[in-house]
């Protein structure tokens, strides 16, 4: 047995993964444990845990791998000093946080189950790490890898050509261009502050029509070679410290852009003011000048190396709308995005480069994203038992079903009735999407749902979309698409004569972030949705996170908890249906 354990740290959205003999056999993202959006910080919850369901100590591991090497491009970091001449703060920060780095691993040794000789510890450069977490976990053999985010070890962005296993870097974007930069700047000139907004930004696009903007040709600049520049009097960063903290776990990152912005677009808009029209337009633009740089890099990509499988990782792979356009663009055969792309996914993508570097051996393929805790319908019917008896038993009523084919009926049935459900199933979802285990469901030929949701359930914009979830099988009738999208990763066109079958779930524009479902992927919910199918003619649900506020829930306690505070009028542990029977609401 060969096992490597995987870490993000002292970034945002902190996680672990285990790897043993080439399959990732647990993941978890430390947000989950602690209930804090986008933790920062060491997984320790999260290491634990991925330790514990191997039945391991941290001696019995073969390495420890980080997605993060503080010693990559030293010579270009003291020539950009040297050139530059950014602010003292800068420099203390960065060498802070590369202090942080260093000492990580006894650190977080003293905090794990066991004692003993620490493991090698094995620092992978941070783009490396998404390369390997996009193309490790495909089934591909040979790839273009292309890695798109904020920066990470002093690069921005990164192309590699894989074969076998063995993934050659081609070409790097270098600090302070950045395409993760860029957007994320905006996206707080628009008003949402919020670390992890800028899907904010992508939705709001959808409601106008761009039409290239002269002036973002200023802040984003085509470069040769699928390169790409900043126009850098627009952003802080260069010179600047930005603030970056995470006081109580809560990443916050200070304002990106400079008055120059102002200067150019006219004031920003206020995280209370109201949206207006030119919000919305710029917002458009801001996500076609992403495109157009996107598709440059990906172009030239696909030039050099003749590819036709694309392999994505990076934040910026979170980017759905560009996406589910790259077909369009780029003539790839087949494209795979890991259910974690972002940070969170470098923690899989450094134990799996590891891994097979120790080993020489090939890995297993990714199929599925349920890699985190995980509970049985036995273990959740006695928690739902449990909090039932602790609650006022005429506010709600508890059933707990035999047969799987029953509770499905069920639940087919309670969704074509209007009832908006919490799904809470086997184990939890690795990455930012609820692919029908952590998730709430609700019928997409309602408009009402979404309005509903928004409003009383989730309390977000209303701008904001929701996902539709369709069996595989039934997909190509329903969405212009002829490629599954295990994870959530593309929007996709819904087809015209469907549109006004399924508002719930049509963006303004026609689109929808779809995720499809194969009896592998998740067998339950592909009954489920067959069930519902038969019922209504629509094998297609609803499919948003279960939270509100709050992380994604991890357990059955955190689901009714969320049951409790919010709109939802029926909860699905397993196979135990928990009806709200009056508005009551409590601490549980």
């Amino acid at each position: 047995m060969t096992a490597v354990l995987g870490i993000n740290a002292y970034h945002a959205d902190a996680a672990a993964c285990l790897v043993i003999d080439g399959e990732v056999v647990a993941a978890a993202e430390e947000e989950r444990f602690t209930r804090v959006k986008h933790q920062a910080g060491l997984p320790a919850q999260a290491s634990r845990w991925c330790l514990e369901k191997a039945g391991l100590e941290i001696a019995d591991l073969a390495a420890i791998a980080i997605n993060s090497d503080v010693h990559a491009h030293r010579l270009r970091k003291m020539l950009y000093i040297l050139r530059h001449r950014p602010q003292a703060k800068l420099l203390l920060d960065r060498w802070q946080n590369r202090r942080h780095r260093v000492g990580f691993a006894q650190e977080l040794a003293d905090m794990l189950p066991g004692s003993g000789i620490l493991p090698p510890v094995f620092p992978v450069e941070h783009h490396l790490a998404h390369l390997a977490c996009a193309y490790l976990s495909s089934s591909f053999d040979d790839a273009l890898v292309v890695s798109v985010d904020g920066f990470g070890d002093f690069a921005g962005a990164a192309w590699a050509d894989a074969l076998r296993q063995d993934i050659r870097i081609r070409s790097r974007v270098f600090f302070p261009h950045s395409l993760g930069i860029f957007y994320q700047a905006l996206t707080q000139y628009l008003g949402f502050h919020d670390y992890g907004d800028e899907y904010k930004l992508m939705g709001l696009a959808a409601y106008a029509e761009p039409e290239g903007d002269p002036r973002l040709r200023q802040v984003l600049l085509p470069g040769k070679r699928g390169q790409f520049r900043l126009g850098l009097e627009f952003f802080r960063h260069p010179r600047e410290a930005v603030p970056y903290h995470w006081s109580g776990g809560t990443p916050q990152i200070g304002t990106l852009y400079t008055p120059a912005l102002e200067k150019l677009l006219g004031p920003a808009r206020a995280q209370d003011e109201p949206l207006e029209d030119r919000h919305i337009a710029l917002a458009a633009e801001v996500q076609n000048a992403y495109e157009r740089a996107f598709f440059d890099l990906l172009g030239y990509g696909y030039e050099q190396t003749r590819s036709r499988r694309l392999a994505l990782a990076g934040g910026c792979a979170m980017n759905s709308v560009a996406n589910g356009r790259i077909f369009a663009k780029i003539p790839f055969d087949e494209i795979h995005i890991p259910p974690a792309p972002g940070d969170a996914g470098g923690a899989m993508g450094a134990a799996l480069w590891v891994w097979q570097k120790i080993t020489g051996k090939r890995r297993s393929i990714l199929h599925r994203a349920d890699l985190g805790q995980t509970w049985a319908d036995d273990q959740l019917a006695d928690e739902a038992q449990a909090w039932t008896v602790a609650q006022n038993r005429s506010d709600f009523a508890l059933e707990t079903y035999i047969d799987e084919a029953d509770c499905l009926h069920q639940a087919a049935a309670d969704l074509a009735n209007g009832k908006v459900i919490g799904w809470f199933q086997g184990g939890m979802e690795f990455g930012p999407r609820a692919l029908g285990f952590r998730s709430i469901l609700a019928d997409p030929r309602r408009a009402d749902s979404r309005e509903r949701i928004n409003r009383k359930i989730k309390q977000r914009e209303l701008f904001r979309p929701f996902a539709p979830t369709v069996t595989l099988e039934d997909a190509p009738d329903w969405f212009d698409i002829s490629f599954p999208v295990r994870f959530m990763e593309h929007v996709v066109w819904i087809l015209p004569h469907q549109r006004a079958r399924i508002p719930a779930i049509t963006h303004v524009d026609g689109s929808a972030r779809l995720q499809t479902v194969s009896e592998r992927d998740n067998p339950r919910l592909h009954r489920l949705l067959r069930q519902f199918g038969e019922l209504t003619g629509v094998p297609i649900l609803l499919n948003t996170s279960f939270n509100r506020h709050e992380p994604i829930v991890r357990s059955p306690q955190d689901a009714l908890k969320t049951f409790l505070e919010c709109g939802m009028d029926v909860l699905y542990l397993g196979l135990s249906r928990i009806e709200r029977k009056t508005n009551a609401t409590s601490t549980p």
